[in-house]
This record gives structure tokens, sequence and C-alpha cells, in this order.
């Protein structure tokens, strides 16, 4: 028997939605539907004003919706207080799991979110919860969700045959901007208190996917100071920052296809972590001046040691 979990689109939208119908027309459980039509409910256009779910890939959903609620004022308000947690982008399937819930797409059946997609989300976005105080609520109670065996609504950010390197973003308790190069002694005093400073060039791969990627390019990776790391692993700690830090690496992207930046930060266990990024512009001459002055500098608690 073909089940919904199955599939392997590679994003969300459109080309997860033929496939998900098609396994309806497939599954034939007269169980499933008779208790759908125990639930009075009706379909409904969902508005522009729910930003949620707007233009995720179907056009109508079921109210009262899978979470209880029972209008689109509402469902729109309830939603609305999850965006924020979808700009820290910690699970490129975050959305299509919460608006499996809030706006529940409108066929003769309730499909619910698969428990692996929950527990999945759960891991990623819940530690990112936690560090704005927030516990995962308990209507997400993952347990709540059926097996995948089972008709639902399964991850669709893997693709079992591809060869991506995609590595889903983890939790990111502290933003980072792009800084203004103010003076080059405050330049350099926050090289002196961060472990290392590298001078790279980033480029961004996509502009359409959920969570944009972004590489390293190797032939542009010039080492101020490694600290407690090896030069030569520099290039593959910043690409693994790359991967999983997407919210950082945007804010300092601002939204452009690719940018010359001096980035410092620490080195924490098995991943390291920028706190500063300047972007190399012509006209940051006190960043320019701090790079050459660097070579030179010594750091007042590291005197005499090298950096």
């Amino acid at each position: 028997m073909v089940t919904a979990h199955r599939r392997h689109p590679s994003r969300w939208g459109g080309p997860w939605l033929p496939g998900l119908l098609v396994r309806l027309l497939l599954w034939g459980s007269p169980g499933a539907r008779a208790s759908y039509l125990r639930r009075s409910s009706s379909c409904t256009p969902i508005p522009h004003r729910m930003a949620l779910c707007y233009d995720i890939g179907y056009s109508e959903m079921r109210i009262p919706n899978l979470l209880e609620h029972e209008t689109m004022p509402e469902v729109i308000q309830q939603s609305s207080s999850w965006l924020p947690l979808l700009a820290r982008e910690c699970h490129p399937d975050a959305r299509i799991f919460l608006c499996s819930l809030f706006a529940p797409i409108c066929l003769d059946r309730l499909i619910y979110p698969c428990r692996s997609l929950c527990e999945t989300v759960k891991r990623s976005c819940a530690p990112v919860m936690a560090c704005y105080g927030y516990p995962w609520p308990e209507i997400l109670n993952c347990n709540k969700f059926p097996a995948d065996h089972e008709l639902c609504i399964a991850a669709v950010s893997t693709d079992e045959n591809s060869s991506s390197r995609r590595t889903v973003p983890r939790a990111s308790c502290k933003d980072c901007e792009l800084e203004e190069a103010s003076t080059a002694r405050e330049i350099l005093e926050n090289l002196c208190t961060n472990d290392f400073a590298v001078k790279i060039r980033i480029l961004r791969k996509n502009m359409t996917t959920t969570i944009s990627d972004f590489d390293l390019d190797p032939s542009r990776v010039e080492v101020l100071k490694h600290g407690p790391l090896l030069r030569t692993e520099i290039p593959a700690r910043l690409q693994q920052w790359l991967d999983i830090d997407a919210t950082c690496v945007h804010n300092i992207m601002r939204g452009t296809h690719a940018g010359v930046f001096v980035v410092s930060g620490e080195v924490q266990s098995d991943k390291v972590v920028v706190n500063k990024a300047y972007a190399w512009q012509k006209k940051n001459r006190n960043l320019h001046q701090a790079v050459r002055r660097w070579k030179h500098h010594r750091c007042p608690e590291q005197a005499g040691r090298k950096v």
C-alpha cells in the first residue's frame, strides 16, 4: 500500500501536492472518511492576511482547523505568533508542518502531519523557542500525530536520491548583524577578544528555496587569526557555519548574491559561532587600516603569544 509519507519532493509548495492527492485516491479508507464526516467543517480560501500559510501550495483550507480554531480572525491571530519562529529559519519543513495544522488542506478527510515530521521540526525549532523562554506547546505534542505508516503529511525537505549536502540549521540564540567599521582601534579590539578572524567571500547559491544556501569561495579565504583552530580546518568550519546558521548569514548578506567580509567569532565544541562581521568595501577605510595593522598587532592579553 502506498502512503503519503513515502513521497520525497525536493521542497515544500506545489510539487508535493499532486503526489498527496494521488495517494489519497489510492488509500481508499472508508473509516477515515466516516470519521471526517462526523466533524462539521467548511472550505474557505486562505486569506492574504494569513501570512503563515498564504501561497503555501494550495488555496483552500478547512475551518475549524486541526487546532480547533473556529473563525478566520482567530486563525490569523494565532498563526501570526509563529512568524518570528519561521524568520529564525530553524527548519525548512517548519512552515508546512504548521500550515498542516493551522490551514489543513481542503480534501474529503482531515490529513494530519506525520509524527516523524513533528519530531523533526521540534528537534530543530524547540531549542530556538527555548532561547526566548518559550517551551514547545502541548498542542503540538508529537505523540498526538499518526505514525508514518498511516496517511499523513511527511517531511518534504529531504530527497533520498539527492546528493545535496544540505544540513538542517541548529539553534542559534545569538543574532549577528553586519557591523559598521567605526574605528580601526575598535576593530582590532574585537579581533583580539574573539577566537578567530577571517576575511572570506560568500556566495549565495539560490534565491528561491525556503532557506537560502550559501557557499564559501575557497580561493578567497584569508586567515587573520586562527586561535585554537588549525588554519587548514578553517574553511570547512566556516562552510559548516554557512550551512547551519542561516539567519546570521542572511543578516550579513542583506539580499546580495555575493560579498567579501571580515568575520570573527568563537569556537564552541564542534562548531564556530560568528559574532562580528564587517563588509569589505572601499569606503570602509577603518576596516582596511585595521587589517593592515593586524599582522604586527599584539593583543594585551596575548602579548608574546602567536595568534
